[in-house]
């Protein structure tokens, strides 16, 4: 086992090193930028310089001169270092900008990924042990609702219902009009209030998939020669099931909890935007519209040391779920 974590924890240092070359390119290359934006707003001020002129300015001031590798070496210094500068387009550090925003997208994503396993998993075993039934029918009539439903369709709708014609819900925002009249418990349920219709939108056009996936997996488990065995030994159904299925089930589950590491982080940008939540989601595209090369550098390669770890996660716990599954 230490072998092969040194071997992965290597291996994810050079495909860091590579994917922070690219987002680096990526974001040289995007076809407009702050200070562009910057340079032409102070150029048209009374008696101010030309375009061109600020334009040099400013990206001398944030090494923007320097040829791409050069500059990318200094913003991979950066980020080793732990020094991430100033948001151009928010003008605070970008640790502090993160800082503001992550929790809201994390706290949004923790809990509607909890519910979709708890909702998904459940309901797919279900499925599959009764497959062809009412039941079946109806599970997989939910998840292929949930799959083709488009976020901005159901959020809308949730809205409509709930917050215009129910008024159960405001429509947009994170806290009401009352929040700094209210004591810390309140401000707490205030903020959960809101966040309510956020994360049904998440868990509904997201638990098909997994749905379905867990159906899948279930026949193809139940459909194998020991679980046959294992009903010609005389074994209980309930044993059968979630003794011995359901453990080779998880296997291909591990790989989506593992993946969904990095989702919870990543803020849901659509989500966001139509309820108005200010989380990591919107703020990141905000952030690549304006060309903040360095709070969408700091985000992405954020993001990127995520995905490597929960990869690294999900073979680990292959052999936590599957006894016949070893790593030498």
């Amino acid at each position: 086992m230490r072998n092969f974590l040194i071997k992965r924890l290597l291996l994810s240092i050079l495909i860091f090193f590579f994917v922070v070359f690219i987002i680096y390119l990526l974001m040289r290359c995007m076809p407009m930028s702050y200070v562009e934006t910057m340079a032409q707003q102070l150029s048209q001020a009374p008696g101010s310089k030309p375009y061109e002129e600020w334009l040099l300015q400013l990206n001398a001031q944030y090494g923007l001169d320097k040829g791409i590798i050069p500059g990318f070496f200094d913003q991979l210094k950066n980020l080793l270092t732990g020094n991430f500068g100033d948001s151009w387009k928010f003008t605070v550090p970008v640790v502090q900008k993160f800082n503001e925003v992550i929790w809201v997208s994390f706290t949004m994503g923790g809990i509607a990924f909890i519910l979709e396993l708890l909702i998904a998993i459940p309901l797919g075993v279900i499925a599959a042990t009764k497959q062809y039934s009412r039941t079946d029918y109806a599970v997989t009539v939910f998840a292929l609702a949930g799959i083709s439903l488009p976020t901005f369709f159901f959020a809308t709708l949730l809205k409509l219902v709930f917050s215009v014609q129910l008024g159960w819900f405001d429509l947009v925002g994170l806290i009401g009009r009352d929040y700094n009249h209210l004591d810390a418990w309140g401000q707490f349920l205030d903020k959960a209030h809101h966040l309510v219709l956020p994360i049904v939108t998440l868990v509904v056009i997201s638990v098909g998939s997994l749905m379905r996936y867990t159906r899948t997996n279930m026949l193809e488990v139940l459909n194998s020669d020991y679980i046959r065995t294992a009903r010609a030994k005389g074994l209980s159904e309930k044993r059968v099931i979630y003794h011995h299925a359901f453990r080779n089930t998880l296997i291909p589950l591990v790989t989506i909890v593992g993946g969904s590491l990095p989702g919870l982080f990543a803020g849901a940008l659509i989500t966001e935007t139509l309820y108005a939540i200010p989380g990591i989601g919107w703020t990141s595209y905000q952030a690549m519209t304006a060309g903040d090369i360095p709070f969408s550098m700091f985000y992405l390669s954020f993001l990127a040391i995520l995905t490597l770890a929960g990869n690294l996660l999900a073979d680990i716990l292959y052999a936590v779920v599957d006894p016949r599954v070893r790593i030498a």
